[in-house]
């Protein structure tokens, strides 16, 4: 049987990551913000054909570089983002023989459903 994933979470091993998860995610929307910010005040420095070099600069590249560890800390575990804004993420499992995702948000005491890969967040079902 050919399988999507390299790595399967048990429900206790994705909930032990929800603690970093909460905050890796916090530290991925404050990130997206200040980048949004950063570009803003970017652009407007270059319309009007001012300096951009220094720190402006270093700090949006700093903020960007921090925001890709991010994301990659989660692709390393193959773990999916699913919705930043409300924090929906999805870890790969097995059910019996299965592949499917156990489904988390942001806001959910610990991890309680599980849905089919294809399925996505309207197919939940309580573990």
């Amino acid at each position: 049987m050919v399988r999507r994933f390299k790595h399967h979470y048990t429900v206790g091993e994705a909930r032990e990551l929800l603690p970093r998860i909460r905050n890796w995610l916090g530290e991925l929307r404050y990130l997206r913000t200040e980048l949004a910010r950063r570009d803003d005040a970017l652009t407007v420095l270059l319309a009007r054909h001012q300096d951009l070099g220094g720190g402006r600069v270093d700090a949006w590249v700093r903020d960007f570089c921090r925001f890709r560890e991010l994301i990659a800390e989660f692709s390393s575990r193959e773990i999916r983002i699913k919705d930043l804004d409300r924090g929906l993420v999805d870890f790969p499992a097995l059910r019996g023989n299965r592949e499917i995702y156990l489904c988390w948000e942001d806001g959910e005491e610990a991890i309680e459903y599980w849905h089919d890969l294809d399925s996505g967040y309207a197919g939940r079902q309580s573990i």
